[in-house]
């Protein structure tokens, strides 16, 4: 089915896969790129974190599931349905996972995803890195509103939200399915603009 538009698309095709991906500064010495094959070990590492796992029910579980993942990361990429971010120091050494999945350049909107390494928490890395993917994401690429969702439960995911820019606009009721049972979801936004 062929969909036409009464309003012109907010982002033009090609204003991701015109290029390659690239590495964003983030900021004390992080920075956002693309996943690399050596990324693999740390990666699945996180899944086998408990508190990783309680908020994320998507997780490979192998190296071979890794690696299928990096490749859709790579097409996401190619295809412009998605930008994922390994968050690493300047020595290659992640800490971190950010993305943008949901890409609609009809309306100019995208939602954020992130994690962070156990040994990573508590130090600011999520916040650096998720304003220096917004940052881009709305003032280079051209989008005009992010969302992310997190378990009303996830007090640390909502102060990494806030601290970042994200405005808490509501709660999206048993909106999610987690290991225990449904959650409701906080839903924070930040829109070109914001402060």
């Amino acid at each position: 089915m062929t969909r036409t538009l009464s309003t012109p698309p907010a982002m033009a095709s090609g204003c991701l896969s015109d290029a390659p991906q690239p590495v964003l500064p983030a900021g004390d010495g992080l920075l956002l790129r693309p996943w690399e094959r050596a990324d693999t070990a740390a990666f699945l590492s996180v899944y086998q974190d408990e508190e990783t796992r309680r908020w994320h029910t998507h997780r490979p579980s192998t190296e071979a599931q890794v690696a299928e993942w990096f490749a859709a990361y790579r097409q996401d990429w190619e295809r412009e349905k998605g930008c994922h971010f390994a968050v690493a120091r300047d020595d290659g050494a992640v800490l971190g996972r950010m993305a943008l999945r949901g890409l609609d350049f009809d309306d100019g909107v995208a939602n954020a995803a992130y994690w962070v390494l156990p040994a990573a928490r508590g130090a600011g890395v999520a916040t650096r890195a998720l304003a220096a993917l917004s940052a881009w994401a709305l003032d280079d690429i051209g989008f005009h509103r992010l969302e992310l969702d997190h378990s009303t439960r996830n007090a640390a995911s909502c102060r990494v939200a806030t601290k970042a820019g994200y405005r808490l606009e509501g709660t999206k009721r048993n909106a999610a399915v987690h290991d225990d049972g449904r959650h409701d979801m906080h839903l924070h936004a930040r829109v070109r603009g914001d402060r």
